[in-house]
């Protein structure tokens, strides 16, 4: 950025992104770019409302589905519109699962290489709904109210004690979540787009549904949606070279054969004349968005010290596996919200 031919497109992901590179980005407000967008989910603005950067793609992850199971159950996707609904269908299936020969949810294992669908995206449910009554943040929040505990134990509590695996089997790991959907052993299966290209290969109309946790109004929620993926145009150089930039990203997001380029190599575009993603559980984000849902933000992101804050989270979620009293509850609630507030006193020490 500091040569004398600077380039004219980069990237401002994040919000700290902003604060730093602000004065090097042109407002996109007014712009034929940004008239191009279907959401402003994505979009990044200083606080003066100044439009510094616009998202070009995203992931999404909720609740992977297989609706073919459901109906086995005598059940259909339209009875799962909010927590209720979600909760008779899983527990029933649970309920029969013998029966069945398939239960809900698969295994919630909480070593490594699943806790990160718990401690950091279930997670992101009560975050988001907090940041949502607080306006929005732009920065990590010093401390949480622990509001939507409940709502987050809610969903917790469903997908643990209505699976394959028992709550208690869960702290060591050693089930393979992806297969267990793969293979028709559990309708549902917590986890992201990225998954999409595996599942489809046997669950050819698996679909993605939103956290629902018994919320007030989440039949109008969508999927838990994110990117740090956002264009900025550099405001140091030439009116021309900044029309010329913008020109080239309308034809990058609206030409059909440019835009099939983009979306083969970055799943979707939140962009009205895009070509349509070849990813299923993305086209399930756009269409909650197109329906008037509201976008599930990845708040999750402003984990303060996330290695440290998800350790101390997971281990109250194993004492609570192993024994779901409410003395194991109030650890959970405790890493969740104090653990919050002590490792952004730690992150943000002097």
């Amino acid at each position: 950025m500091d040569k004398s031919n600077p380039p004219t497109l980069f990237v401002i992901g994040n919000q700290q992104g902003v604060k730093d590179w602000k004065d090097y980005a042109i407002d996109l407000t007014d712009t034929a770019i940004a008239k191009e967008l279907n959401t402003d989910a994505y979009n990044l603005y200083d606080e003066s409302g100044k439009l510094v950067s616009i998202g070009y793609c995203y992931e999404c992850y909720g609740i992977i589905a297989n609706p073919d199971l459901i109906e086995q159950a005598g059940h259909t996707m339209d009875e799962i519109k909010n927590f209720d609904g979600l909760k008779a269908v899983a527990e029933d299936i649970h309920a029969r699962a013998a029966e069945l020969g398939f239960d809900a949810f698969s295994s919630s294992d909480m070593d490594d290489s699943s806790s990160w669908r718990f401690t950091g995206h279930l997670a992101n449910l009560e975050y988001f709904y907090e940041e949502r009554d607080a306006g929005g943040w732009t920065e990590c929040p010093s401390s949480l109210t622990g509001k939507y505990m409940e709502n987050y134990k809610n969903l917790y509590d469903l997908i643990i004690n209505n699976s394959l695996t028992a709550p208690t089997d869960l702290a060591t790991g050693g089930h393979d979540a992806e297969n267990e959907f793969k293979t028709g052993a559990a309708a549902f299966f917590v986890n992201g787009s990225w998954e999409y290209a595996a599942v489809s290969e046997t669950v050819k109309n698996a679909t993605m549904i939103p956290y629902y946790c018994g919320v007030e109004g989440e039949e109008k929620a969508g999927l838990n949606c994110g990117t740090e993926n956002c264009w900025a145009v550099n405001s140091k150089v030439s009116e021309a070279d900044q029309q010329a930039t913008i020109d080239f990203m309308v034809w990058l997001v609206s030409d059909p054969d440019a835009s099939a380029a983009m979306v083969e190599q970055l799943g979707i575009m939140p962009y009205k004349n895009a070509v349509e993603s070849t990813n299923g559980f993305l086209n399930d984000a756009a269409k909650y968005t197109a329906d008037g849902c509201y976008v599930m933000d990845w708040a999750t992101n402003y984990q303060p010290n996330v290695d440290e804050y998800r350790a101390a989270l997971v281990s109250a979620l194993n004492a609570y596996n192993a024994d779901q009293s409410d003395a194991n509850w109030d650890l959970v609630k405790t890493a969740f919200v104090d653990g919050w507030a002590t490792q952004y006193a730690a992150a943000n020490a002097a």
